[in-house]
């Protein structure tokens, strides 16, 4: 099975670049990265986007905290484009489970991507809500658990081997570290990895040799230190 690579980034300009890239296959976003792209209004600012980003999935976050306001944003988000995918957190900031709105959303049809997903035990609780005729996309934030000391595969194993039987359902590897995580992300067959713009470029690079490697690293060790004009 193919990992589908996505981007995990807002600003306009990569995602504009990126959309045009057969390696990409997708984006993710979240309002931190919608503020660090400068966006003023998340509409305006989503469907500047969506201009380019045409038929490339891509997720765009709720905000709101409470799960009324959260299913009134669920569904003008939804009603942007064809392609996208409405992303809920698994919980809401007072550690409530959203599972009420992932359940409500999923019937109607309502294509999701529920993310900030640490646990096994938290991909259960939201497989059992979603409609198994509706696409969905369960985000684990591998790299935040691996900061943390933990080991993700293990919980990456639990979540694909629960969903494999269900093609609408999918497990994505979220907050990518380097670009080893795609080769960790493809052994597990897992569905979607999605990756910084940087992560992208190194996997393009994929297939250098640990010669020419090495050449690299000394030329470039030796022309820093020509530029310093160090001397002993």
């Amino acid at each position: 099975m193919k990992t589908k690579i996505f981007c995990d980034i807002a600003d306009f300009k990569t995602i504009k670049y990126f959309n045009n890239k057969p390696v990409v296959n997708g984006f993710t976003t979240n309002p931190s990265l919608m503020r660090l792209a400068g966006a003023k209004n998340y509409k305006d600012y989503s469907l500047k986007i969506l201009k380019v980003c045409k038929k490339k999935p891509i997720s765009f976050e709720v905000f709101a905290d409470s799960p009324k306001e959260m299913l009134k944003q669920a569904y003008k988000i939804n009603s942007w484009g064809k392609n996208v995918y409405v992303k809920i957190p698994v919980v809401n900031s007072k550690g409530l489970f959203m599972g009420s709105v992932i359940k409500e959303l999923s019937n109607k049809g309502i294509k999701l991507n529920i993310t900030a997903v640490y646990t096994f035990e938290q991909t259960k609780k939201i497989y059992k809500c979603l409609n198994k005729k509706t696409k969905s996309i369960i985000s684990l934030f591998a790299g935040r658990m691996a900061d943390k000391g933990k080991d993700p595969l293990p919980i990456f194993k639990k979540s694909i081997s629960l969903t494999k039987k269900n093609k609408n359902v999918e497990i994505l590897w979220a907050s990518t570290r380097e670009a080893y995580n795609y080769i960790q992300a493809k052994q597990l067959n897992c569905n979607i990895i999605t990756m910084p713009p940087k992560v992208i470029k190194q996997i393009q690079g994929f297939g250098k040799s640990f010669k020419s490697m090495t050449l690299d690293t000394v030329r470039g060790f030796l022309a820093d230190s020509k530029k310093s004009k160090f001397s002993l």
